[in-house]
């Protein structure tokens, strides 16, 4: 099975906290030279794509690489890669990482990654600010062409909640106000990140999976208890169709146990690329049910976690 995203970096502050560096990365089959590429680059604030995302203080959607900032233009064609997505990870104003997200390009490949921001001196709704769409070229322009009020679609239920959100099979989901044009294109799962930044700035980055490429095999969404000395089971999605629910009930992840456990622990993302390895619950299953590699990102708040959003390739 083939994901819609071939590519998970994570770029770190240096000793200095002036620099990126690079501290880990998924790569799918035949990505070997990119990666090799990657592993000796820094970034200053502002300086390619980690770093325009560190200096803007808020997720970087980048969907053409040639004329850019883009810092790898010639190596991402050469891997077939298309599109960039930087999310930078805050506990206040204090940087903790960037998660870099790429994008492959084939016939096949259809989904989605938006990102959506509501300017309130400008207007109520949420707008597109870019977004790339594979080949999915009419769900792309109908999308460029919607706005959400708070509440309304997978940004506007993303907003108003404040905390990642699931949204299964679209094209029977009417509270997706494009189900229509998703389900034309094979579109059925959607995935809402919220993102506010240190001056209240509000951002919502979307993440819509087809069967035929998935953006990941599962996702999962751990939310701490009410002591905050453990996460929860919150909401899940299995390509494989396992009850999720079921099999975490009763069960927890205890801070800094696993990557899930650690990322709460370092406020950091975490990329587990050996799953047999990492220890918890959740990997167990997951390598259990023939994944291998999981992506934990956290979602902050004030320097304080209000969710843990993970996917497994």
């Amino acid at each position: 099975m083939k994901t819609f995203i071939r590519v998970v970096e994570l770029w770190v502050p240096d000793r200095t906290r002036t620099r990126l560096t690079f501290g880990g990365g998924l790569y799918g089959e035949g990505l070997s030279a990119f990666k090799a590429v990657s592993e000796d680059m820094t970034f200053g604030h502002d300086e390619g794509l980690p770093g325009k995302a560190w200096a803007s203080g808020h997720p970087v959607i980048l969907t053409k690489f040639a004329n850019s900032y883009f810092k790898r233009t010639d190596q991402a064609v050469e891997a077939g890669l298309t599109c960039g997505v930087a999310v930078p990870v805050f506990a206040g104003e204090f940087l903790q990482a960037v998660m870099v997200l790429f994008c492959g390009a084939d016939e096949q490949h259809v989904g989605a990654v938006e990102l959506w921001h509501n300017d309130p001196d400008v207007s109520h709704e949420m707008g597109l600010v870019d977004g790339y769409y594979g080949t999915a070229d009419m769900f792309e322009f109908n999308s460029r062409h919607t706005r959400f009020p708070r509440g309304f679609g997978l940004p506007g239920r993303t907003w108003k909640a404040g905390m990642p959100l699931l949204i299964k099979d679209l094209h029977d989901t009417k509270s997706f106000l494009r189900w229509e044009d998703a389900s034309k294109v094979g579109i059925n799962l959607g995935v809402g990140i919220p993102y506010s930044t240190a001056n209240d700035r509000t951002f919502v980055l979307t993440f819509l999976s087809a069967q035929a490429t998935p953006i990941a095999r599962r996702f999962e969404i751990w939310v701490p208890d009410e002591t905050r000395s453990r996460l929860v089971f919150h909401a899940g999605d299995c390509s494989e169709r396992a009850d999720l629910a079921s099999i975490y009930a009763g069960k927890s992840i205890g801070k800094g146990h696993g990557s899930i456990g650690g990322a709460w622990a370092t406020g950091m993302p975490a990329l587990s690329e050996n799953l047999s390895e990492d220890g918890s619950i959740a990997a167990a299953h997951a390598y259990a049910s023939g994944m291998n590699q999981m992506v934990a990102l956290p979602v902050i708040e004030r320097a304080s976690l209000k969710a843990m959003l993970t996917w497994y390739l």
